[in-house]
């Protein structure tokens, strides 16, 4: 006995179409352009997912790099100091420290001063 397709081959169809609903022009409506379409914008999610990591690294280190330098410390000082003196704390929060609480981001800076004094 054959196998018919229509079913599947329209579930198919209709799930890639209704994906590519927001594309400008042919690429919202015509199938084949539309898979192509999907497919690389599946791509380019992916690859944004990792880009999006590394840009905010960057805007971690960049502040966190302003706000030690007006404390009086480089930021690779003031890593290489914290590391020295055993503290674990991760860009992230550093940066938080650096724009909302001064106080305790020089708290941090003085550690890794005194560390590297000891060195």
């Amino acid at each position: 006995m054959r196998v018919k397709t229509s079913v599947t081959w329209r579930r198919k169809r209709k799930k890639i179409l209704k994906s590519a609903k927001g594309y400008r022009g042919a690429l919202s409506r015509r199938y084949r352009l539309a898979k192509q379409m999907y497919y690389r914008s599946g791509a380019f999610a992916f690859r944004g997912r990792k880009e999006k990591k590394r840009n905010f690294r960057r805007l971690w280190i960049t502040r966190i790099n302003i706000a030690a330098r007006n404390a009086g410390l480089k930021y690779s000082d003031l890593i290489h100091g914290l590391k020295l003196a055993g503290v674990n704390i991760n860009r992230k929060m550093l940066a938080e420290l650096a724009v909302h609480d001064v106080e305790a981001f020089n708290a941090y800076v003085e550690v890794a001063k005194e560390a590297l004094s000891r060195k």
